[in-house]
């Protein structure tokens, strides 16, 4: 009983009064449709930052500075 009560606790959804199916739905929907927009943010912010990262490197092989062909591994 306790690890069910547990596993409730660590739901996702926000805790108080019991929401209806409907509720429930519209509340998933929402976050995903939040955490949709917050991924394209990021992919636009690193897209930007490639970009930024291209233009640097390609100015520093005009001035010689030689480049890998393989990117450094982390």
């Amino acid at each position: 009983m306790a690890a069910k009560k547990k596993a409730k606790d660590e739901s996702s959804e926000p805790q108080g009064k019991e929401m209806t199916p409907g509720e429930r739905i519209a509340y998933h929907q929402g976050a995903l449709t939040t955490l949709i927009g917050e991924r394209n943010e990021l992919f636009k912010l690193v897209q930007i930052t490639e970009q930024l990262m291209q233009a640097h490197i390609e100015e520093l092989k005009k001035l010689g500075v030689k480049f890998p062909d393989a990117p450094p591994k982390e």
